[in-house]
């Protein structure tokens, strides 16, 4: 109890994996994973000596199935997780649950990072009370089990800033004024103790992410503002080994880069920046190519998918925080400032495509918490009394974890109530674009199917093949429409509005649905 007193973050992670291990089973595969993991399941050919020496090593056996799709995108956090995933296979688990539950616990480190940064400006409990309302996010839930891309991208990036900032404090042998976390003292006295971990994290974070460097610039701004005369040499040192660490694990960690390297990551870099899709988003209503969204796609989603409490809090808690602080907490909060505004201004001016809501860039959401963390602890001093704290934290967090409940297992495809929830999104903004719900429906449709029944599958027949039972023969509906016959099935999904094209007078079989929200429907052709 001792323990838990001095790090309530605890409960929170404890209470977190006691609910995921509950519910990770339930979730199904989104349209991104398969093809993804079985990238995860090729990389080990890259890390064998026995295929070094083999005599016909070829870089591209290490790429999957979907080596032309996957090849340039940084594989670190599934080359990290495919070890454990590996363990529950082989103790039997369900090879898409095993890895829906280590992306979730991937997450929980991320909970834990958002607490330990949160703390070097507020209290404990406003730092843990911060933490909860990050974790507690319908959207951030809901993408912590089915996404293992965008997800680990935001813990490891938040890993590099907090360990990073952590480092050059260590460096300049001073513990900030202001500070609450005593492990920071510790980091003062043994700068490496910070250093090894902020050049891991900005290492695996740049080889997910070509972004990931903007961490390592942000930490960087951060030393450059504490060098002083008697701190340069020490700086120059410690820098140059962080960022020599650093290139290093992205290096180890990111096989496509092995042949060419600086030449091979400037060619990412333009690739992910153009971001070339065809893909089609709904948005306000309007089918946009991903490519044409207006400057307010953005914007509005941030508006509509976090809880209603949270741009208040950031708001009163912007100010709070710059009040309060000292001249060098508020360089170290700008910077964290910084980190929601770039990449949001880059969304905003530069126009990249967007499709997916805005799933790339939730990386850029936890200084949305920490500066909320300040507007929560002016709570807890102006209301005293600690059982009252405790009643007004519930309530903020209320509206997450009612609608998580109420969306369950879809909680990703979260609206607040300024879109009338994902009911009133409905057929305005996407909501489940994933296809997740392809589980659910066909482990409906396996209890009625009929033997040798043909379901036809509108987009990405290979997620509702792995729910499919033997008596089902599924097909893919792009490539054999002709072959439809009456009495078949069609499964088909309200991604764009995709269920008013296919079929539309079929009659409904069976349908995944959410309050008003149509998630996939499945219809048998008269």
């Amino acid at each position: 109890m001792k323990r838990l007193r001095e790090h309530p973050i605890l409960v929170l992670l404890i209470v977190n994996i006691a609910v995921g291990l509950m519910t990770f089973r339930n979730y199904g595969l989104s349209w991104d994973e398969p093809l993804f993991y079985d990238y995860a399941r090729a990389l080990g050919y890259a890390y064998s000596p026995a295929e070094w020496f083999s005599g016909d090593f070829n870089l591209e056996n290490a790429y999957g199935a979907s080596g032309t799709d996957h090849a340039n995108r940084g594989p670190a956090y599934i080359l990290l997780a495919r070890l454990p995933v590996g363990l529950l296979d082989s103790l039997g688990m369900d090879n898409a649950a095993a890895w829906h539950l280590v992306n979730f616990l991937t997450f929980q480190l991320g909970v834990y990072l958002l607490y330990r940064l949160a703390q070097r400006w507020m209290s404990k409990p406003a730092a843990l009370a911060s933490a909860a309302l990050f974790a507690w996010q319908p959207l951030l839930w809901g993408h912590s089990f089915i996404n293992p891309k965008d997800p680990p991208f935001l813990v490891f990036f938040l890993g590099a800033v907090c360990f990073g900032f952590e480092m050059v404090d260590g460096i300049t042998h001073a513990n900030p004024k202001g500070l609450h976390d005593d492990s920071l003292k510790g980091a003062a006295k043994k700068p490496l103790g910070s250093l090894l971990p902020a050049a891991f994290f900005l290492g695996i974070a740049t080889s997910i992410r070509v972004l990931g460097p903007l961490a390592g610039l942000l930490v960087g701004i951060y030393a450059l503002s504490q060098i002083k005369k008697d701190t340069l040499l020490s700086f120059t040192k410690h820098l140059a080994v962080y960022a020599a660490l650093a290139i290093l694990a992205a290096f180890i960690a990111w096989p496509y880069l092995w042949t060419n390297p600086l030449q091979k990551f400037i060619e990412v870099f333009g690739f992910m920046s153009d971001n070339p899709t065809q893909l089609k988003v709904l948005f306000n209503g309007t089918i946009y190519l991903a490519d044409e969204l207006p400057r307010r796609y953005l914007p509005v989603l941030l508006a509509f998918t976090l809880t209603e409490p949270i741009w208040p809090l950031f708001t009163v808690g912007l100010f709070l925080g710059m009040l309060k602080s000292n001249s060098r907490q508020r360089v170290l909060l700008s910077l964290v400032l910084a980190w929601l505004i770039i990449p949001a201004a880059y969304v905003i001016l530069r126009q990249p495509p967007m499709y997916d809501g805005f799933r790339h860039f939730l990386f850029m959401l936890p200084p949305l918490f920490v500066f909320a963390g300040f507007a929560l602890e002016k709570i807890f001093i102006l209301t005293k009394h600690r059982w009252v704290s405790i009643a007004l934290t519930a309530a903020l967090l209320t509206p997450g974890i009612y609608n998580a409940i109420q969306l369950h297992p879809y909680e990703y495809a979260y609206y607040n109530s300024f879109a009338g929830g994902t009911s009133g999104a409905f057929r305005t903004y996407e909501t489940e674009f994933w296809l997740t719900c392809y589980r659910e429906a066909v482990l409906n449709f396996n209890q009625t199917a009929p033997q040798g029944a043909q379901l036809f599958v509108r987009r990405e027949p290979y997620i509702a093949e792995y729910y499919t039972s033997p008596n089902i023969i599924i097909r893919d509906y792009r490539t054999e429409l002709n072959q439809i016959k009456p009495g078949d099935f069609v499964l088909v999904n309200t991604r764009t509005n995709e269920d008013r094209k296919t079929f539309k007078d079929a009659p409904v079989l069976l349908s995944v649905k959410r309050g008003d929200a149509d998630f996939c429907l499945i219809r048998q052709i008269p």
